[in-house]
């Protein structure tokens, strides 16, 4: 009987030339962040499952695939928990990983130090269009920079990953946790309450004020009057121009600290020259919160006109690290949401990849001189032997990731210089 080959539900098969797209793209992302200084690392898909639910990965940590301990016997004695049949986890996000790799090693790495990380990640979601159950993450950050240079330089790097890539035109979208603390202080919260209120204004773009609303008061607890004040200090200053906002903020709330709004300023006054040489734009969004519970300072995300959903986001956690390490050290990381962006794109940004298409009477010996020719050139090729319908064969090719074909025929003259073909240009004759 024929078995089903399908992938696990939420996990994927990648062919050839899909894999290709996704390494063209990597390789300029990783271009950029080695021209901005920041060093790749790589850190164990499991983790101890304590510290994946430390209560800092919001609602990520209800998405956990646990892993059972070795050694288990059966049957399970009575009354065994689930903390007694576990004790690892697989990693949700590569940030929670880079905080204990940092504990374990920052003697040895430099001050500040500039991680730049990609993997998978596996989280427990249902799955649907565009979200999976394994898919991979791309993380740059700065660990040990106190001051917003750390950001800056996180968004700058980043905007320029995008443009390398062919995605200019984005939106930068800033705002700070310490603000919305302040914000929920303001309005009589108490601190016991905002990590959930920052968890459900961050739905804010999927379920709308009513749904945030709906879900403060009546599953949070939280005052209705004091919901609505939130909401109108929220819209007001949303519609801030950004060279505005921190004269505003000061007028809004005069208890935010000063620090906050330096912060701030210095944030929008170093990124100012980006809009000129990048196309980028900017805005202030007191809405957008972050769904981590780790945050705590400026948190910032980017979008482009062409997707419905946010390409980069990250932040600053400076009390993270701390729990690994004992001490507190300040730290800033962003994340390029690179599945989203191997699908906006399209195929359209894939590698070079030469097929030398031959005869079954061409020596193979041609075949081989002709590839290590391309390869000595610095060209990537591969031999693949004539079949069938030859534009049947061409559309193959391009599922296949080949971008260009020399084809050896018998009468070729091996004297004459070969002719390679694009095949886009091929296939639209």
């Amino acid at each position: 009987m024929k078995s089903d080959n399908s992938p696990p539900r939420g996990t994927r098969d990648l062919l050839p030339a899909t894999v290709a797209d996704r390494d063209h793209v990597l390789a300029a992302i990783t271009e950029v962040y080695r021209h901005h200084g920041y060093h790749r690392i790589e850190t164990p898909a499991l983790e101890d499952i304590g510290r994946l639910t430390g209560g800092q990965g919001g609602e990520n940590e209800k998405l956990i695939y646990r892993v059972l301990r070795r050694g288990l016997a059966e049957p399970l004695a009575e009354g065994v928990g689930l903390a007694d049949l576990v004790d690892l986890g697989l990693r949700y996000d590569l940030t929670v990983p880079l905080t204990r790799f940092y504990g374990a090693h920052h003697a040895q790495l430099p001050l500040p130090f500039r991680s730049f990380q990609f993997g998978p990640v596996w989280r427990a979601e249902r799955p649907q269009k565009g979200r999976y159950r394994q898919f991979y993450q791309c993380d740059i950050d700065i660990i040990g920079e106190e001051s917003v240079l750390a950001e800056i330089e996180l968004i700058e790097a980043t905007v320029a990953a995008l443009d390398a890539i062919g995605l200019a035109g984005t939106t930068v979208r800033i705002s700070d946790r310490r603000l919305l603390a302040a914000l929920a202080e303001h309005v009589g919260l108490p601190p016991e309450t905002w990590d959930g209120f920052f968890i459900t204004l961050d739905k804010l773009d999927k379920i709308g004020w009513d749904g945030v609303t709906a879900e403060l008061v009546e599953s949070r607890g939280l005052a209705a009057e004091a919901v609505g004040v939130v909401r109108t200090q929220i819209e007001r200053l949303k519609s801030v121009p950004i060279d505005s906002v921190v004269d505003t903020l000061a007028d809004a709330l005069p208890a935010l600290a000063e620090q906050t709004l330096a912060d701030l300023g210095t944030t929008i006054a170093g990124l100012a020259p980006l809009a000129e040489s990048s196309g980028s734009t900017w805005e202030f969004d007191p809405t957008l919160v972050r769904g981590m519970g780790y945050y705590t300072g400026q948190v910032f995300e980017i979008v482009h006109p062409d997707s419905a959903s946010s390409l980069a986001g990250g932040g600053r956690y400076d009390r993270l690290i701390g729990r690994s390490l004992g001490r507190e050290v300040p730290a800033c990381g962003f994340s390029i949401g690179f599945e989203r962006i191997v699908d906006l794109l399209g195929g359209a940004r894939r590698g070079e990849q030469v097929a030398v298409l031959h005869e079954s009477e061409v020596q193979s010996a041609e075949v081989l001189a002709v590839a290590r020719e391309l390869r000595a050139a610095g060209r990537p090729a591969a031999p693949v032997r004539r079949r069938g319908k030859f534009g049947a064969q061409l559309d193959r090719l391009t599922e296949w990731g080949f971008t260009s074909f020399v084809h050896l025929g018998s009468r070729r003259d091996p004297d004459s210089p070969l002719a390679e073909r694009s095949l886009g240009e091929q296939q639209n004759r």
